[in-house]
């Protein structure tokens, strides 16, 4: 049994969803700290034609507080603008219809809790995309294991549901030891994505983007060759 274990974000780009794909249980690591100015609430599309980041109000946002403690501001009217702003990004867009279809209702979903409305939007999404996994939260299934080094939390919650190997994005590579996981009976591997450059209307294709750009370009049809498109190393 493969897990892989992410931070809940905001509308990621396609490589987080690889992971999913790579995975038969993808737990979402709602107990750690929240992050300023990273990727839990915030993200970037295209809007005439350069990148824009777009940010999910939160309440007494720190980084002292748990993502799972976080709550979103409704007052702001983000929703509406939200919305407004990706059609006017995208609204010549092939695919514009049906990916704003599956974004309308995501936004829909009222839950003032952060990690949950993000846990939706996750689950919305892979089941559009088609990804048929497990889901866990990190702070229902493995709660006992917080507090531990990040090494060790992630082979206790793979050892607990007798999981043999544990998925990192690449950004890991620095933080984490294959000899340690092993020698703990869990084989780490690392997801090296190779997504390529596709059509944006725009003078230069920009990287990393939400999902939402490449499925207003692409469709959830070429999703899913896109999404087999990674190896594990």
């Amino acid at each position: 049994m493969r897990v892989a274990i992410m931070q809940p974000y905001l509308f990621p780009y396609p490589g987080y969803y690889q992971l999913m794909k790579a995975a038969d249980v993808f737990f979402i690591y709602d107990d750690v700290n929240y992050i300023k100015k990273g990727w839990i609430n915030r993200n970037r599309i295209i809007l005439n034609g350069k990148e824009f980041y777009f940010t999910l109000p939160c309440k007494k946002i720190s980084q002292n507080k748990l993502i799972n403690e976080i709550e979103i501001d409704f007052s702001s009217g983000f929703f509406t603008k939200f919305l407004k702003t990706v059609e006017q990004g995208y609204k010549r867009a092939p695919y514009f219809n049906e990916t704003m279809g599956i974004l309308s209702e995501i936004m829909l979903f009222k839950e003032n809790n952060l990690a949950l409305f993000l846990k939706n939007s996750i689950l919305k999404m892979a089941e559009y995309l088609n990804l048929d996994r497990t889901f866990e939260l990190t702070s229902i299934a493995n709660s006992e294991s917080r507090g531990m080094e990040k090494a060790d939390r992630l082979i206790a919650i793979c050892s607990k549901i007798g999981a043999k190997e544990y998925i990192n994005s690449m950004g890991g590579v620095e933080l984490y030891k294959k000899e340690y996981f092993k020698d703990k009976g869990i084989k780490l591997l690392f997801l090296k994505s190779g997504i390529t450059e596709y059509s944006q209307y725009s003078d230069e294709f920009i990287g990393n983007l939400s999902i939402i750009d490449f499925l207003m370009y692409e469709g959830k049809e070429s999703a899913a060759d896109v999404l087999d498109n990674y190896e594990l190393i």
